[in-house]
């Protein structure tokens, strides 16, 4: 939740050690997005269970009887069956009181993840519910954020249906180039995603207060759509209020099929970059996702260490040494431009012989990324992977990419946010080049721009 200028993150923390157990809401805030303060345990379980994920929002109406512009927070207490409870907060999100009326919404079954949102065209609230097992959201309204009343239910067949529904969100964005507006469904999922494991899928449709409408693909179909094309991307959720109109989101940068398993010390995962949501229309008529770095993020970029206007690029590769400083941490602009097309190379590598591979296929409108030889890969099965996103070009042979290579994780971005992919690395070392080659013809590598990162939070 955003207020008075300050960004909120609330995130399942267990205080006492590393491994799931023990759920309370963790706190940082941040005035830029890039620096974050780690404050106490926000909400600490008790009697009704362990807190879940949730949400929040500002009450500016007072709705809730808590006072004008209070934070309300939903979330699921979870025991032997999972029930949704209530806080609030008087003093701008440090510190909440239980609502002693929770719980304030209970099912038979499992249901998790309560996401709430202000409709000022019905003037109501609306809460999507995850209703888990039965791979759907149930969609509720309120008069005053403690008493629900279920409207419909969304999502029975439709979408990835491997794994459980969780972390919902719905809000309203404007298809680019247009006055059109539509309502984007998250539904994050665990497992089904396109590459094993868990991953966030979207739908785009319609929703008029009660029910969620979702547009079809030409053959009369609900198209199934992924929000992001790496294995490491997963319960990403809106900021609540934020300025601007802006439709801001952040998350989880890991799997379950090895987050308890991953080669950190001593920290157990990270989170994505915040992104920017907006809508686009693409070639085949249906309406998807675009992803961008928030503009905060900008402010991580210390020295231009390296610039090249054009490199003509063929079998064999031309290298460029990336920065040192920082563990090598860095941002990389590029454009690639395949001439006749050819496949594309854009290898990040050091000198253990640790390497990733980007290869742009213009034929195909395809990116993929190879991370088998990253580095450590050996703690798990299925970190050895190959991922592959549609990059949804206008153009079959020109791709502008924008990625940041941090030190356990590499996030690509197409420029105009077309698609994103996010991925774990374990390198043993720094990578310290990038290279580029084409096999088959001749390419272009233009615009290219490196950027060392500056510490923040050390």
């Amino acid at each position: 939740v955003y207020k008075d200028g300050i960004w909120h993150l609330y995130y399942q923390w267990n205080p006492y050690g590393s491994k799931w157990q023990n759920l309370s809401w963790g706190h940082s805030s941040s005035k830029d997005l890039v620096t974050w303060e780690h404050h106490p345990v926000a909400i600490e379980p008790n009697g009704l269970g362990y807190v879940f994920s949730g949400s929040s929002v500002l009450d500016p109406d007072n709705t809730a009887g808590f006072g004008k512009d209070a934070i309300i927070s939903l979330y699921t207490s979870a025991a032997a069956s999972q029930i949704q409870s209530l806080a609030h907060s008087k003093d701008n999100g440090m510190t909440f009181e239980i609502y002693p009326g929770n719980p304030v919404i209970t099912l038979e079954s499992e249901a998790r993840d309560p996401n709430m949102f202000w409709n000022a065209a019905t003037g109501e609230w609306n809460l999507l519910l995850a209703h888990a097992l039965d791979h759907e959201m149930l969609i509720f309204r309120s008069p005053d954020l403690k008493n629900w009343t279920l409207n419909s239910a969304f999502g029975k067949g439709l979408g990835a249906q491997d794994g459980v529904w969780e972390c919902p969100d719905l809000f309203e964005l404007t298809v680019e180039g247009s006055g059109e507006k539509k309502w984007m469904l998250i539904c994050n999922i665990n497992p089904g995603g396109p590459f094993g494991g868990s991953a966030a899928q979207y739908f785009i449709g319609d929703f008029d207060g009660k029910t969620f409408t979702p547009d079809k693909d030409a053959d009369g179909n609900v198209p199934t759509k992924w929000m992001d094309f790496g294995k490491d991307h997963y319960a990403t959720v809106s900021w609540s209020d934020a300025p601007d109109n802006r439709r801001t989101v952040i998350g989880w940068m890991s799997n379950w099929q090895y987050a308890a398993e991953v080669p950190t010390m001593q920290f157990r995962s990270a989170n994505t970059l915040p992104r920017e949501m907006g809508l686009f229309k693409a070639s085949d008529g249906q309406i998807y996702v675009s992803t961008v770095p928030s503009p905060e993020v900008d402010m991580l970029r210390d020295r231009l260490v390296s610039r090249q206007s054009k490199l003509s690029v063929g079998k064999n590769p031309r290298k460029i040494s990336l920065p040192a400083d920082n563990d090598g941490i860095c941002e990389i602009l590029l454009d690639i431009d395949s001439r006749k097309g050819a496949p594309v190379s854009v290898m990040l590598s050091n000198d253990e012989g640790d390497y990733v591979d980007m290869v742009y296929n213009p034929s195909e409108g395809t990116l993929t990324f190879d991370r088998r030889k990253s580095g450590v890969t050996d703690f798990s099965q299925d970190f050895p992977a190959v991922t592959v996103a549609p990059t949804f070009s206008d153009d079959d042979s020109t791709l502008k990419l924008r990625i940041f290579v941090d030190r356990s994780s590499i996030e690509v971005f197409e420029a105009d946010g077309k698609f994103a992919m996010t991925n774990l690395v374990f390198p043993t070392v720094p990578y310290n080049r990038i290279s580029f080659s084409a096999d088959g013809g001749r390419a272009d590598i233009r615009n290219l721009r490196i950027f060392s990162i500056k510490a923040v939070n050390d």
